[in-house]
């Protein structure tokens, strides 16, 4: 199987595409992307509270009456097609009369629960409230035969029904044969349900959620305490890390990101708007604000600038599958961190390198805040990130390969002044010995930091990447 860094990569399908011209709901925006665990399911959730869930097509169900011999060979990608499954509104806007602060209901994260039956489980967050959701499939009866005329077209056998025999004149009653309603038809409805709430215990915005190993808790974050929940209990939590000083002039850092080890349920990661990934140990003592490893790359002092601190913010982190290596997304780079090397990352993949020259810029249009997600493939060969233009970027994490790719049907249609002649999907492939290099150039007309591509995930088992441009979602394959 190639690399899924140097393969050419190829469109698969588009949820929510706009037409040109077409204005955006600010409500419509995704602000999160996740496939679950073996890749059957992917969730989506958006500014204006909402949780799209979508789920695999099995390309090889043969329905009744259908040729059953064995179908022809699929094109690539056509065993990952996705189908819209259902939504269902998570989160409502608040507002804390304590604080006189209004509480958005645009959604943070979504993270799945592993469920042992045919429900789905997952987590979604805003800037306060966790909620634990249970999407199952429910039966609907549609019934008739009602004793009243008015009914016998049709009702579901959950629908309310008043006591209209009781209203209806002595001999109505007295002279009809008493009929029984009978079910005429059933079928299956997706359903959401809200199991429990967490809520209460942030007093700044939650940034991460991440499910244990265990799949009995899961970590909230925000910019200063890190809590541990157990999904049966909502009415009291575990703080965990706690970095808020007693005066809070001498704070120097706020936590921006964590994640639990995919493998060691007593191991998780969290890191900081300094460039530092701390990696604690809840076997050393019940609140980790001693770190067991920190990992973090220091800067000479010739390089620093206003800017150093603020571009040196680390906007999200995840662990490798087998838990060996941490990548960590800031303004301008990705790094991949080796968990038995402190000191330095293991490779550095230069992402808005272009964009140094203008930090000045970018500052005041307060691009510089921007958060990027970044995401590894399954093998651990490939990494991906999001840019400007509606563009991310796939780099090989080992071969040094280089690929940038636009969200829309026609990757090719934002060309470069000096295309590579490579597959139709890549602006540039570039398989130097430096991971990374040099970014592709950009004039300064040409980056449009409107269009930004900050949420993206990768399958757990496929070259299959879904990307989320505004109200988009773009899924490739390679």
């Amino acid at each position: 199987m190639a690399s899924s860094s140097t393969s050419e990569w190829q469109f698969l399908q588009c949820f929510g595409e706009r037409t040109p011209g077409e204005d955006i709901q600010e409500a419509d925006i995704i602000s999160a992307v996740e496939f679950d665990y073996d890749g059957l399911h992917l969730a989506t959730g958006d500014r204006g509270g909402r949780v799209v869930l979508f789920e695999r097509v099995n390309p090889h169900v043969r329905g009744p009456g259908m040729d059953q011999r064995a179908p022809p060979p699929l094109p690539r990608g056509a065993s990952f097609e996705y189908r819209y499954m259902t939504e269902f509104q998570s989160h409502e806007p608040e507002f804390d009369y304590l604080k006189s602060l209004e509480i958005e209901e645009k959604i943070n994260k979504v993270r799945w629960c592993r469920s042992s039956n045919n429900t789905r489980m997952l987590l979604s967050t805003n800037d306060k409230t966790v909620k634990l959701w249970k999407v199952y499939e429910k039966k609907v009866s549609c019934l008739s035969n009602f004793n009243l005329e008015g009914r016998n077209n049709g009702g579901t056998a959950n629908s309310p029904r008043p006591n209209a025999l009781a209203n209806s004149p002595v001999s109505l009653r007295l002279t009809q044969p008493l009929r029984l309603p009978r079910v005429t038809s059933t079928e299956v409805l997706l359903a959401a349900r809200c199991k429990r709430v967490f809520a209460n215990a942030h007093t700044y915005h939650i940034n991460s959620i991440s499910v244990n190993s265990d799949q009995q808790t899961f970590l909230s974050a925000d910019d200063l305490r890190i809590n541990l929940w157990n999904l049966e209990i909502t009415e009291q939590s575990f703080n965990i890390v706690d970095i808020k000083p007693a005066n809070m002039e001498d704070l120097t850092e706020v936590i921006t990101s964590a994640e639990f080890h995919p493998q060691h349920c007593n191991v998780f990661a969290y890191s900081s708007s300094k460039g530092c990934i701390r990696l604690a140990d809840m076997r050393n003592a019940a609140l980790c604000d001693r770190h067991s490893k920190a990992f973090e790359e220091q800067e000479s002092q010739a390089n620093k600038s206003f800017f150093s601190e603020i571009i040196a913010s680390i906007s999200d982190i995840t662990f490798s599958r087998d838990g060996r290596y941490i990548l960590s997304r800031d303004y301008m780079t990705l790094k991949l961190w080796d968990l038995a090397k402190e000191n330095a990352p293991v490779a550095t993949y230069n992402v808005h390198e272009h964009l140094r020259a203008r930090l000045c810029d970018l500052y005041e249009n307060d691009s510089i805040f921007d958060k990027f997600d970044c995401c590894m493939s399954g093998r651990g060969d490939a990494i991906a990130t999001g840019s400007y233009n509606n563009l991310f970027r796939v780099f090989g994490a080992w071969n040094g390969a280089d690929l940038t790719l636009e969200a829309s049907r026609d990757p090719m249609r934002k060309r470069l002044q000096q295309p590579a002649k490579t597959n139709r999907f890549a602006i540039r492939n570039k398989n130097g010995p430096s991971k990374g290099g040099r970014a592709n150039e950009q004039s300064e007309s040409g980056t449009d930091y409107a269009s930004k591509l900050l949420h993206l995930a990768w399958h757990p088992e496929a070259n299959v990447v879904a990307a989320a441009a505004s109200n988009s979602l773009y899924m490739y394959c390679a």
